[in-house]
């Protein structure tokens, strides 16, 4: 892995806790930023992934925003390369 990836999340987000939930179980450690207290955290998620809504998922090029667990399966199905790097090739399946 290049580099960790990294999860922007807002307090009280229930897709977040869901996302943050199916990372740990998966054991794929990432960087949690908080975006509904920092306006760097947000003004960087809003440069990368052009929308504002979260969770969203950035590791290298692989951006996917305002997702659910299925959602996020199927955008890293369309990039198995992301799937061998993140080392979620058997589990992601599952879905």
């Amino acid at each position: 892995m290049k580099n960790k990836p990294i999860l922007y999340v807002k307090n009280g987000c229930p897709w977040c806790v869901s996302a943050i939930s199916y990372f740990g179980e998966q054991g794929l450690e990432v960087d949690l930023k908080d975006v509904s207290n920092s306006h760097v955290a947000m003004d960087r998620m809003v440069t990368i992934s052009g929308q504002t809504k979260v969770p969203t998922f950035v590791y290298e090029d692989f951006v996917v925003a305002d997702f659910s667990v299925e959602e996020f399966v199927e955008e890293l199905n369309q990039r198995p390369d992301v799937k061998v790097e993140l080392s979620l090739v058997s589990n992601a399946d599952e879905f």
